[in-house]
This record gives structure tokens, C-alpha cells and sequence, in this order.
């Protein structure tokens, strides 16, 4: 079985090393044995554990899972060249990873927390000629695509790595308005879950507005409900928080 280093243990490389256990064997290296051993009581399987300090990278398969700002630091304690870096490192372009942390190829990954479920939607950029050997490794955690140039994966990091945090938003905003109507918090809950999980599939299947037209019926209780989202500036919101997480990727490219 393959062996996957993680470089880095907060929420993210948890995640996609929950995706990876079953196909993978998993060692992680950070700066604090504790957090390192937090990580691994976490994902439930026991996995091999090292300090960051002049960890050796020589011919292994990376995933980078730091802070952005934390690169440099990190980078001046790895020794060796790895065989495939993949980055999860929002706005932080291949060239730059290049010449922080060698390694034969360099692929940038843009997985998000639903990685932990094996339902990421992840996508990737970098080194063609590596490009089968991610996918292979990504789709251990859901769907993955291809995407052919780091401005575009900016954006979709943007909408799909950022996203989760929007959906959630929406959830827990249209559960407080059902308490707010008299259905107990519990209750609204299950019913917001419920929602969610049959919205999920039904989206793969339709194009959005098609799903909206067929719930919408003329002078309807989602008429009614749509026309305020509308007059809240909901769908310019959504699209200008893309925009503004975009151009933050972007800045923390420079």
C-alpha cells in the first residue's frame, strides 16, 4: 500500500487523510507531537508520526496542508526531493512552491472539508504528466477535476473550497428562520439535514434554475419566500463573495 505524507495537521489534511485510510498508509509531520497525536486519535487508524525538524521528503508523495503564510518557515526544515508535491495552499502559485520545497513535480489540489466523507469535490492544476497519478490519489475523497491554468483554480477555490462555509451559512439561517416561525430547534435541524441531503442529489441531476422553476409555482408559498431572498440581494451576495474570495487567492499569490 502507498504511502501519503502529510506536512501539516489542522482541519484540512484531517479531512482528506479520512478520505485516503482505506487506500492509503498515512504518516503526518508537524511541529507538535501532541497535535500529531491528536490527529491521529482523529482518524481512528494508526499512523506513523515526525517531527518537522530536518524531516527528510527524499522520493515521497507529499500533501502540503499548512497555512500559506507558514510556507517559508516550513519549507527551510524540509531536506531531500520529493517524488509528487501535492498543495492544498489557497492562491500560493506552482512556480513559488517550486522553489520553496523541491520535488520532481508540483500539483496544486483544492479539496474542501466534505473530504472527511469521501465527498470532496476537489480540483487540480499543475505538472500534466502527474496528472493521473492525483487524480487517482484525490478521488480517494470524492470528485475530481482537472483544470488547465492556476487562474482557474483560484476561482474554483473560490466556489468549491470556500463553499462549505456558504452553504453553511444558508443552513443555519434558514433553520433559525423555521425557529423563529414556532418548529422546535430540533426539529428544524432534521428538517434543514433532510433538505440538504435530498438538494444534494437532486443539483447533479438538474440545472439550478430548472430546480427552482419546478418547486415555484405561480403565487406560492417559495414565491413568496424567493421574492425576499431577491429584494436581500442574496444571489449578488453569493456572487460577490466568490469575487472576494478570488481576489484573495489572488493576493496570496504575491
Amino acid at each position: 500500500m502507498q504511502t501519503i505524507t502529510f506536512i501539516g495537521n489542522g482541519n484540512m489534511a484531517k479531512s482528506i487523510a479520512q478520505g485516503l485510510k482505506g487506500k492509503y498508509n498515512i504518516e503526518v509531520v508537524g511541529r507538535n507531537m501532541e497535535r500529531l497525536d491528536a490527529f491521529e486519535a482523529a482518524l481512528g487508524k494508526k499512523v506513523e508520526k515526525f517531527p518537522l525538524d530536518d524531516f527528510d521528503i527524499t522520493d515521497k508523495t507529499i500533501l502540503l496542508c499548512v497555512k500559506p503564510g507558514n510556507l517559508e518557515s516550513v519549507a527551510k526544515q524540509l531536506k531531500g526531493k520529493a517524488k509528487l508535491l501535492l498543495s492544498v495552499l489557497a492562491g500560493v502559485p506552482v512556480e513559488k512552491l517550486k522553489k520553496k520545497i523541491k520535488s520532481k513535480a508540483v500539483v496544486r489540489a483544492m479539496p474542501n472539508l466534505a473530504a472527511s466523507a469521501g465527498a470532496s469535490m476537489t480540483t487540480l492544476t499543475g505538472d500534466a504528466e502527474h496528472r493521473e497519478e492525483a487524480e487517482v490519489l484525490m478521488r480517494s475523497a470524492g470528485s475530481v477535476l482537472w483544470l488547465e491554468s492556476e487562474k482557474e483554480i483560484d476561482i474554483a477555490t473560490a466556489l468549491a473550497g470556500s463553499g462549505p462555509a456558504y452553504l453553511a451559512l444558508i443552513a443555519e439561517a434558514l433553520a433559525d428562520g423555521a425557529v423563529n416561525q414556532g418548529l422546535k430547534r430540533e426539529d428544524a435541524m432534521l428538517v434543514m439535514r433532510g433538505l440538504f441531503a435530498g438538494f444534494g442529489k437532486l443539483i447533479q441531476e438538474m440545472h439550478p434554475a430548472l430546480l427552482k422553476d419546478s418547486v415555484m409555482s405561480p403565487g406560492g408559498t417559495t414565491a413568496a419566500g424567493y421574492s425576499t431572498l431577491e429584494k436581500g440581494r442574496v444571489r449578488a451576495s453569493c456572487m460577490e463573495a466568490v469575487e472576494k474570495a478570488y481576489k484573495k487567492a489572488v493576493d496570496l499569490s504575491s
